[in-house]
């Protein structure tokens, strides 16, 4: 009788999969996650691909990855440093062993490592073979050949067919070590599969083999249990950023009691916004492929002159194109909602790796004075309420406003506590219904609060008007050349933007008491952030937070916030565009940290970062 095997408790962990970009990562990847939430634990993953379609087999810019941690409690991140590295062939190891520490386990596909492999990953000797790989715990598992040999009672597959399987072997070992359940994967298999019959039944087979390996090979002697994390009760599902702000958008919809309209032209890290509503027809959603980002970005503002919630999305290269219809948006002063999913640039750039360097592009990027309201987005679960404020505030007060998000929080995800509908705030609006001055409709006639225009639905009797990208004469509408009034238009257009400042709240400071450094930060940084200044806070260092969810206008208290703390630290995955605008604003000495590496920041570099400011 085979001795039974040893179960250990763990609080969290850290599962990179690695490969090439053929060999299904990204799904192993997110298979993992799924079973990881269905247990209950909090997690929080990072996908990392290559931009090309397919990258040369083997080679180092063609290796896939995806990262997820998940633990028993409160987690921020996807992690710093993998524990466990799952490297299907010799690039995916060597593209992540400089990530990986040192007493980590590294689990490999043997069978790759043949002299071509390692040739293309630039290896001089075999890593397997050569001591190089003496401070890790090495598993060497004959992936490849252990799968074809599992599946060669199946009838219709081939030998590749049989190899490509190989992703499902290790995903079936890994849930083996992780005590993560099976009946959801192998559902998955036959819903996803079950045209093919045959593919169904040979992943299926592959993922059962890799789960008996785990447990009857000698070489596996301990498996793994991390308990559920005590989370908020409810309803829970794992989501993405771009699925967030889907869903967000059709939330949106239904709470200001208008159709919705997405133009978009498909991009990376955008497009699976576009993909997402484009299935939900019955919701009145309706979506336009456009032939580029200029048409989409028209039909948008053209929805929303008819009375619709016009929404167009795209990343910086796309939002570049967009920029002289948005600037039509802020003359005709419709309701225009504008997504960035932020990505290296400039130009093309790292189409699939995230950055925050669009801040000054959306708050400045346009010909003339023409202020728009900005918001970031901090979570991929906070996208969904991130995109509901931004259209609260492009309806009440008539102007496209932006909402950014970026690659890390589009294509990572996080449980995300489902909302009670009855609990989302009411964000509708109403239309002109009849003539709103003794003179008859004056189409910019604002209202004394909001400075907003009437918004008035096409064919509706006695409030036709003209519009077009010409100034507007105040009240009528009518074109104007006049100096006096353009400047009392500019002057109004900004100052209804300035004004939101009071009906957006206040920036909360998170102060352990006596702190005088504060890390001020925005977007996609406030998970690294927060686990850095709970690192340094147990390292008994007081250190104050602060997130920004609002960057034009900026939340009223800020300046007072600033003032408030004798040194500052701004990090932003840019050159410091956040810093300029702070530091030009409220003439604070504040310092930036800033990477643009294509790549989240860890946490652990930030804590050094803040431990170095509080101890100068």
């Amino acid at each position: 009788m085979a001795k039974a095997k040893s179960v250990e408790q763990l609080d969290r962990v850290i599962i990179r999969f690695a490969g090439d970009s053929g060999d299904g990562m990204q799904l192993t990847g997110d298979r993992f996650t799924s079973e990881t939430a269905m247990l209950g634990n909090d997690l929080a993953t990072f996908p990392d691909f290559p931009a090309e379609i397919r990258a040369p087999a083997g080679s180092l810019p063609g290796v896939s990855g995806f990262q997820v941690h998940f633990a028993d409690h409160d987690i921020l991140t996807p992690g710093d440093q993998p524990n466990v590295l799952v490297a299907m062939n010799p690039a995916a190891l060597k593209a992540n062993l400089g990530d990986v520490p040192k007493g980590a386990t590294i689990i490999v596909n043997t069978d790759a490592f043949n002299d071509r492999n390692l040739q293309k990953a630039g290896y001089e000797s075999n890593p397997l073979a050569d001591d190089s790989l003496s401070a890790f715990h090495v598993h060497e598992v004959a992936l490849t050949s252990m799968t074809i040999e599992g599946l060669k009672g199946i009838e219709g597959i081939t030998s590749r067919e049989a190899e490509r399987s190989k992703n499902f072997f290790a995903l079936g070992l890994m849930c083996w070590l992780y005590h993560r359940p099976t009946e959801g994967t192998l559902a998955f298999i036959d819903e996803k599969f079950g045209k093919r019959p045959e593919i169904a039944a040979a992943n299926a087979a592959a993922f059962k083999a890799g789960y008996a390996y785990g447990e009857t090979s000698e070489d596996f002697a301990v498996s793994y249990e991390i308990a559920p994390a005590h989370l908020e009760p409810g309803t829970y599902r794992q989501i993405t950023g771009n699925t967030a702000i889907a869903y967000g958008l059709i939330a949106a919809a239904r709470q200001s009691r208008l159709p919705l309209f997405l133009g978009a032209y498909p991009i990376t890290p955008a497009s699976s916004i576009l993909e997402d509503l484009a299935g939900f027809k019955h919701f009145g959603v309706r979506t336009f492929q456009a032939e580029d980002e200029i048409a989409a970005a028209g039909a948008a503002l053209g929805a929303a002159f008819g009375g619709a919630l016009g929404v167009t999305v795209s990343a910086g290269p796309g939002i570049v194109l967009k920029s002289e219809t948005i600037g039509l948006g802020v003359m005709l002063e419709l309701p225009l909602l504008v997504l960035n999913i932020q990505r290296a640039g400039p130009s093309t750039g790292m189409p699939t790796k995230p950055e925050q360097a669009d801040l000054l592009m959306v708050l400045f990027g346009r010909n003339s004075e023409s202020p728009i309201p900005v918001l970031a987005a901090s979570t991929p679960s906070q996208c969904f309420h991130a995109v509901i404020e931004a259209a609260r505030i492009a309806l009440k007060y008539r102007t496209p406003v932006f909402l950014l998000s970026d690659a890390y929080l589009a294509n990572g995800s996080e449980p995300w506590l489902i909302p009670d509908v009855a609990a989302l705030p009411d964000i509708s609006t109403e239309f002109a219904t009849g003539p709103n001055d003794p003179a008859g409709f004056l189409p910019y006639k604002r209202d004394p609060e909001t400075l907003a225009r009437p918004w008035a639905v096409p064919g509706t009797p006695g409030l036709e008007h003209r519009v077009g990208g010409l100034e507007k004469a105040d009240g009528t509408g009518s074109i104007s050349y006049d100096p006096d009034n353009h400047d009392l238009m500019v002057r109004l257009r900004a100052a209804k933007i300035a004004g939101i400042a009071a009906d957006i709240p206040e920036l909360a400071v998170d102060d352990p008491g006596g702190a005088d450094t504060l890390v001020l930060g925005w977007g996609s940084t406030y998970g690294p952030i927060t686990a850095a200044v709970r690192r340094v806070r147990r390292e008994g260092l007081k250190v104050a937070q602060a997130h920004l969810h609002y960057l034009n206008p900026f939340p009223r208290n800020l300046g007072d916030v600033l003032r408030s703390y004798d040194k500052v630290l701004v990090p932003e995955m840019n050159l410091g565009q956040l810093l300029k605008l702070i530091r030009a604003e409220y003439l604070v000495d504040a310092h930036g940290y800033n990477k643009v590496r294509g790549r989240p920041f860890q946490s652990a570099e930030l804590a050094e970062a803040l431990t170095t400011m509080v101890r100068s």
